[in-house]
C-alpha cells in the first residue's frame, strides 16, 4: 500500500519547482506531472487523486503566499515602509489572482494524481 501523504509531499515539491523554474504555465504542467508522480506513490486511483488534490492545492497556496512576500520585500527594498506597505497591497491582490488560478492547479494535479494510480491499481505488494 501506498502512502497518501508522502505522495502529496512527493508531488506539491514536484509542483513547487516545475512552478517555480518556468512561471504561469510550468504551474499547471508541473501540477499534472506532480499529481502523476503523487498518484504513483500513493497507489490506487482514489487515493491517488486524493494525493494529486492535496499536492496541488498546497502548491498554490505556497506559490501565493512566495508572491506576496516578493511582493512586500521589493517594496520594502525601493520605497521603505510606504513601499513595504503598498507592495503587500499588491502582493494580496497577486496572491488571491494566484489562489484563483490555483485551483486550475489542483484540478490538474487531480487528473495526474487519478492516472499514476490508474497505473499503479493492479500493482501487487
Amino acid at each position: 500500500m501506498g502512502s497518501l501523504w508522502l505522495g502529496a509531499f512527493v508531488g506539491f515539491v514536484v509542483t513547487l519547482i516545475l512552478g517555480w523554474m518556468f512561471p504561469g504555465l510550468g504551474h499547471l504542467i508541473g501540477g499534472l506531472v506532480g499529481g502523476f508522480v503523487a498518484g504513483l506513490i500513493a497507489g490506487g486511483m482514489i487515493k491517488g487523486g486524493v494525493a494529486g488534490f492535496l499536492a496541488g492545492v498546497f502548491g498554490g497556496i505556497i506559490i501565493a503566499v512566495l508572491a506576496i512576500i516578493g511582493l512586500v520585500a521589493a517594496g520594502a527594498f525601493t520605497g521603505g515602509i510606504l513601499g513595504g506597505l503598498l507592495g503587500g497591497l499588491a502582493g494580496l491582490w497577486v496572491g488571491l489572482i494566484a489562489i484563483i488560478l490555483a485551483a486550475f492547479g489542483a484540478i490538474a494535479s487531480t487528473i495526474g494524481g487519478l492516472i499514476g494510480g490508474l497505473l499503479t491499481r493492479g500493482r501487487t505488494h
